[in-house]
């Protein structure tokens, strides 16, 4: 079963080292979405999706529709990625 990871970033110098560190991790079992909020998207799922998880902040991840606890309150590691199962086939 693919792993939905979903990316929320501002496309700024804070987000953009997280960003790229999920990516360096994904396997074949990651299925990726980057939601770009200074661009929005066309249909605003970004928005909704934004309001449905609860994100106050980015870069933000969630992985098969959860919030990541790293994401809700501290900073982004590798180790919560890894233990959400990112980059693990």
């Amino acid at each position: 079963m693919k792993r939905q990871v979903e990316i929320f970033t501002a496309n700024c110098p804070v987000c953009d080292p997280v960003v790229q560190m999920v990516k360096e991790l994904v396997c074949e079992q990651c299925e990726i979405t980057i939601y770009d909020l200074v661009k929005q998207c066309e249909d605003k799922t970004c928005l909704s999706k934004l309001e449905e998880y609860g994100i106050k902040k980015v870069p933000a991840i969630t992985v098969n529709g959860s919030l990541l606890s790293c994401c809700e309150n501290q900073g982004i590691s590798k180790e919560k990625l890894i233990q959400a199962g990112i980059g693990q086939g």
